[in-house]
């Protein structure tokens, strides 16, 4: 990624309201005490749940935890955690290889994706911590009968259509894991992009003024509804593993047990989890800090 100037660095930890300074003492392994723990979070449902579910253990442990949600995508949140704004979000370990590192031949094993985006990191003051059981990859979605109707079962076989309408959020048009992706490894130029909202893909999809959406294989929707996943043998949208991305100076701060805390919560975000979680929300209409709640006295 680009990065943006210093500048802007300062302006995006103004607007979030960053505080504390570099006077931060390491404490004793275990010790709650010290500055709030300030977590982010991007746009969309499973982030605001995983905000949820990553600051109500973290209080549960005596941590003075700060939330902010909706802070915007991988490029914007990055910047704010790279500013100072932030000291951890939950993140899509290959979307911060491709979109922030720049690695397009991403690594086919999920382990090895994990250590060079960790390393990447690591060289900026910031680490990867545990990763999840699931993954949450990016899809293209497109409704069964459209798919019969035209032959569909990979990207591959949309070059063969006049013109796809696909609905996806902003960024999918300046990310690899989006249009430049499709274009390079596909030769897609029939693509035309109706920038929404998620989750509002879905109805417009439903609606017909779609002919295929950009999906997360976790979403809530999918549990409720048929829909034909389509393949992607040239592999522009990788798996994505959760691992929360925290600096240093934020785990010299506060030791271990933050780190233990976040562990423990990440370990138990199986793919059934989380789109049982993102159900409750998007369909059932649930507060993001309720479902959180629920799921931490159900896993103890």
């Amino acid at each position: 990624m680009r990065l943006r100037s210093a500048a802007c660095g300062l302006a995006l930890a103004l607007a979030l309201g960053a505080c504390g300074g570099d006077d931060a003492k390491p404490k004793a392994d275990g010790d709650a005490a010290g500055p709030p723990v300030r977590i982010g979070t991007k746009d969309f449902t499973e982030q605001y749940i995983l905000g949820e579910l990553y600051r109500q253990a973290i209080a549960a442990e005596g941590f003075e935890v700060e939330l902010k949600q909706d802070v915007g995508s991988s490029e914007i949140i990055h910047e704010a955690l790279a500013g100072g704004a932030l000291d951890m979000y939950p993140e899509y370990v290959d979307v911060l290889l491709s979109e922030i590192a720049g690695v397009r031949r991403r690594p086919r094993a999920a382990a090895a994706a994990y250590r060079a985006a960790k390393a990447f990191e690591e060289g900026r003051g910031f680490t990867l911590l545990a990763p999840t059981p699931f993954n949450d990859s990016n899809a293209l979605a497109v409704k069964p009968r459209f798919a019969r109707r035209h032959g569909l079962s990979s990207i591959a076989d949309l070059g063969s259509l006049r013109r796809t309408r696909i609905g996806a959020p902003s960024v999918f048009r300046t990310r690899f894991e989006g249009l430049i992706g499709l274009q390079q490894r596909y030769g897609l130029r029939n693509l035309a992009l109706e920038v929404l909202k998620i989750p509002r893909q879905y109805s417009a999809l439903e609606a017909d003024r779609l002919d295929a959406a950009r999906v997360n294989t976790t979403d809530g929707q999918l549990v409720e509804r048929d829909y034909v996943l389509l393949d992607d043998p040239q592999r522009v949208f990788a798996t994505n593993h959760v691992a929360p991305l925290i600096s240093l100076k934020a785990l010299s701060a506060h030791g271990g047990r933050l780190r233990a805390t976040i562990d423990a919560v990440s370990a138990r975000l199986t793919t059934a989890a989380m789109r049982k979680m993102n159900a409750a929300v998007d369909i059932d209409g649930r507060s993001p800090r309720a479902v959180a709640a629920e799921f931490l006295r159900g896993a103890g």
